[in-house]
């Protein structure tokens, strides 16, 4: 059976009591459009909040550290987001990837951590512009999502989300092509399957990022190999986020 299109909103560094309301009326919606399964990932201070008033979304924590405990001043690991209510969690996104420093295989580690704690993971894999004119593209993307996997994944099929977020297109307003999107997630499935077995590979979804939005969301869904989406700011109020997730609803009739 086909899993369900995965609408994922990122809330990033956004958020504070105040926007308690935008996640409430946000469930409220979800629970009207049972077809699509919706997820928040907000900023760790609101991950018990909203886990603990919402009864539809799934919530789930931005990024999470490798090592069980210790001496790692300001971080959080796979057990403290679970502890806190959180499902899921997003890993290797570019904004980690450069900003941090991350490299392949620290997000590696930080998907063995959160398997192991029993975090759901949704893995960002995605290239540059610089990488994309060259025309190295699917190849990096390969790559780079190959040293992020851990070896074995338990139940991948349904523990697993991959994310491609082309670099170029994260809060530009610019976004791929239907063509180039359906090129891209048709190799990365294609290396899914080789990587975790025909029948695991093809229960992973792929989802898309890169300025989604509402007027745009119906073209991208429809993408062959698309199974939903990762949502930046179009997330932050119910409107423009249930917007896409309606279209993801529609997509899937079709």
């Amino acid at each position: 059976m086909p899993l369900r299109p995965y609408i994922v909103g990122n809330w990033k560094m956004h958020g504070t009591r105040a926007m308690l309301s935008e996640a409430r009326a946000i469930d409220r919606a979800a629970q009207r459009h049972m077809k699509v399964e919706v997820a928040l990932a907000p900023p760790y201070t609101l991950i018990h909040p909203i886990h603990r008033e919402a009864e539809q979304i799934m919530v789930g924590a931005q990024d999470c550290h490798h090592e069980e405990g210790g001496a790692h001043t300001g971080d959080i690991s796979a057990s403290m987001v679970a502890d806190a209510g959180a499902k899921f969690v997003i890993l290797g996104h570019s904004e980690r990837r450069q900003n941090h420093g991350e490299s392949d295989a620290t997000v590696r580690a930080k998907a063995e951590a959160a398997f192991a704690a029993g975090l759901r993971v949704i893995m960002c894999v995605g290239e540059t512009e610089d990488i994309r004119e060259d025309g190295r593209a699917l190849d990096h993307v390969k790559a780079q999502l190959k040293a992020s996997l851990p070896e074995s994944i338990e139940d991948a099929g349904e523990r697993l989300t991959v994310a491609y977020e082309p670099v170029w297109a994260i809060g530009t307003g610019k976004t791929a092509t239907p063509a180039d999107i359906a090129e891209m997630h048709a190799d990365i499935r294609a290396l899914l399957v080789e990587l975790l077995g025909e029948e695991h590979g093809r229960e992973v979804r792929i989802l898309y990022g890169g300025s989604v939005k509402p007027e745009n969301a119906g073209e991208i869904l429809s993408t062959p190999e698309v199974g939903g989406a990762l949502v930046g700011g179009a997330s932050l109020t119910a409107d423009s986020f249930m917007g896409i997730a309606l279209a993801a609803g529609e997509s899937d009739e079709g």
